[in-house]
This record gives C-alpha cells, sequence and structure tokens, in this order.
C-alpha cells in the first residue's frame, strides 16, 4: 500500500511542474505578458513599432518625388507610421507649416525668401533641414528646334520679347510659356539664377501648380517652353543648356551650372520624435547616396560651392 501511494504522490507532483512550465512558456509566446517578455532585448519589429502616428508634408513639387519615394521606404520600416506627401508650391508649404498645419514645409527656396514682410516672424519660428541640391532647366518642346538658350534670350521669351523660336535659331512656331504660380519655389529660383529678374505672367501664358503637368503639357504642345527640376527630366522634352553649359550633375556640383538651389524641410520649431526620426533617415548615406541620386537630385555634401540666402555663391 505505501509504495501504491508514494506512486500516485509522484504522479500528481509531476503533473504541477509540467503544468507550470507550460504557463511559462505561453506568457513568453504571448508577447505582452509577463516579466521575461518585458525585459528582452528590443528587434527591429519592435523599435519599428515604437514611432506611431500621422506625418502631413506639403510644398516644393521639385522635392515631392524625394519626399514621396523616402516616405514609403520609411513607412515599410515603422508600420505604425502614416506619412503624406502634398504639393502646392513651396509657399504653399512654408505658410503651412508656419500656421501649423502641417508638419513639414518642403521648399526650395529660404524661409526668409519667401515669408516677408507680415510674416518675417513666422519665418523665424521655422527650423531648416536640408535634405539636398536640385538643379532646374529650361525645357521645351523637342520641335522647338533649339537645344541652347542665353541668359539674355530666355530673358527675351519670357518677358515676350522674343515670341517665336525662329528668333532664337530655331523653327517657326511660336513659343508657348508654361509657368509656375508666383508660390513656387521652382520658379523663384529659376527666376533668381537663370533671368536674373523676376517676371510677369504673360497674356496667352499658361501656368501649372505641378511640376508633372509642366512636363506633360511642355511634351504635348508645339513651341511650348517651361522649367523642371532635373529629377523630371526624360526623353519627352528637349532640356537646354545654359550659356552652352549643361545641366548635368558634375556641373551643378563643380558650380559651372549656376542653376539650383537647396532642398528644405521645414518644421516649426524643433521636430517630434517621428518627424526628427524621418528627417534624421533621410540624412543616412543608404538615402543621400540611394534616393537622392537615384532621382536625380545632389547630395548637399558633395557640392563644390555653397550659396547663402542672398544667393552669394562661394567655394568650399
Amino acid at each position: 500500500m505505501r509504495s501504491r501511494k508514494s506512486w500516485f504522490l509522484a504522479l500528481a507532483l509531476t503533473s504541477v511542474l509540467a503544468l507550470s512550465a507550460c504557463g511559462n512558456n505561453g506568457g513568453n509566446n504571448s508577447g505582452n505578458g509577463g516579466n521575461a517578455g518585458a525585459s528582452s532585448a528590443p528587434t527591429e519589429t519592435n523599435t519599428g513599432a515604437e514611432l506611431s502616428g500621422s506625418i502631413l508634408a506639403s510644398g516644393s513639387t521639385a522635392l515631392q518625388p524625394l519626399v514621396e519615394q523616402v516616405a514609403e521606404k520609411f513607412m515599410e520600416q515603422h508600420a505604425g507610421l502614416d506619412i503624406q506627401v502634398q504639393g502646392g508650391g513651396s509657399g504653399t508649404g512654408l505658410t503651412q507649416v508656419a500656421e501649423k498645419q502641417v508638419d513639414i514645409g518642403n521648399s526650395d527656396v529660404f524661409a526668409e525668401e519667401k515669408l516677408k514682410d507680415a510674416d518675417a516672424e513666422k519665418a523665424k519660428a521655422l527650423v531648416d533641414h536640408q535634405v539636398a541640391v536640385v538643379a532646374i532647366a529650361a525645357v521645351t518642346n523637342p520641335a522647338a528646334g533649339v537645344d541652347n538658350l542665353t541668359k539674355q534670350q530666355l530673358v527675351d521669351i519670357f518677358t515676350g520679347k522674343v515670341t517665336n523660336w525662329k528668333e532664337v535659331g530655331g523653327a517657326d512656331q511660336k513659343i508657348q510659356i508654361i509657368n509656375r504660380p508666383a508660390s513656387s519655389g521652382t520658379r523663384a529660383t529659376f527666376e533668381k539664377f537663370a533671368l536674373g529678374t523676376k517676371t510677369e505672367d504673360l497674356p496667352g501664358s499658361i501656368q501649372e501648380d505641378s511640376s508633372g503637368t509642366v512636363k506633360k503639357i511642355v511634351a504635348e504642345t508645339p513651341g511650348a517652353i517651361g522649367y523642371l527640376a532635373l529629377s523630371y527630366l526624360d526623353e519627352s522634352v528637349k532640356t537646354m543648356k545654359y550659356d552652352s553649359v549643361d545641366p548635368s550633375v558634375d556641373n551643378v556640383i563643380s558650380g559651372k551650372y549656376p542653376v539650383w538651389a537647396y532642398e528644405h524641410m521645414y518644421t516649426n520649431g524643433e521636430p517630434t520624435e517621428a518627424v526628427k526620426a524621418f528627417l534624421d533617415y533621410f540624412l543616412t548615406d543608404e538615402v543621400q547616396n540611394g534616393d537622392v541620386t537615384e532621382l536625380g537630385y545632389i547630395p548637399a555634401s558633395k557640392m563644390q560651392v555653397s550659396r547663402d540666402v542672398a544667393g552669394n555663391v562661394t567655394n568650399k
């Protein structure tokens, strides 16, 4: 009898130990219960889940393709984060971030250039995050018959003094100007560094809010001329040399090609944790030597010259 009783006690003790072990394993596998789960080292997935919420960026359409592509990659790494990117032009982005309507204002120009007079105080609150350099080139419909325009010829075209391509060595075709609105940083950059003067919208000219739409209209409209960031260029439009200088990456880096600007992503004050992580990601080698160059932008670190808010260029 004693040995039979001992056998039952041993069996009961074994069952209790087995149930206890199963309970502990179940707590670890659940991932949200037990001290063991809380003290485990964070994995890459857990790190990504720490960033959550939404980020809204608006502004420059010249910068938009880069921000959209980098945002998609960043969201893949951080499943809890939603990033929306809108266009509208640099002026719109700067105004909206100054009014705290968006988290990031994308701009091709310094905030001090766009936000003046009554908005000058608002500009002081903005923090500049320079993520790349963009070059702007004049583009024409391929049938215009030219591949080089001097500064004076561009001025004459955009001020209405020259109205036919044959006047600058091209086809006998009326010139159709495709412009960007006054809020556009691309227009501001083109006027400041290609024309050297602001221009008025001439009767008959077409104004478009989006660089993508400008490219489409120039490609489809005989005699059309506009201007685009290098990131938009393809064979559907003819890219113009400027005073015989090709708008190549190497010429921009060396300072030979003058029509370029920094790409800014402004925040109103210091950014939140999620926004800072997104902006920091822009400056990683992965993005600077990958997405930035892939889409036709230039890492600011590669520039051999620098430019201040007044437009003065100095060698680094």
